[in-house]
């Protein structure tokens, strides 16, 4: 009977050890598993601050070449209206006469 709650307690002890070591395992496993999700949580964040900078630069490209188009829309309409009035002020010269 001694024998046999030797070996009972054998057994236990060896399975308590089996389940220490699985438990060490585990907690290492998630340890790592949880410092990784950091990492990518980070990596994320400056993603998102990466893409806000470049969506703000092209913004602000898209504003320029808008404000450029404008411009040269501007210095065309310009020069036809200049065109038309010397093209006028020639017809009251003739007239004039």
């Amino acid at each position: 009977m001694e024998d046999e709650q030797k070996d009972i307690v054998g057994a236990l002890k060896n399975k308590v050890e089996k389940l220490l070591s699985l438990y060490n395992d585990l907690k290492s496993e998630n340890d790592k598993v949880n410092h990784e999700a950091e990492e990518l949580t980070l990596k994320l964040k400056n993603k998102d601050s990466e893409i806000e900078f470049l969506n703000n630069k092209y913004n602000k490209l898209k504003l320029a070449k808008n404000l450029i188009a404008t411009t040269e829309d501007g210095h065309d309409a310009k020069i036809k209206i200049n065109r038309i009035v010397r093209e006028i002020d020639k017809c009251i010269a003739l007239l004039n006469r």
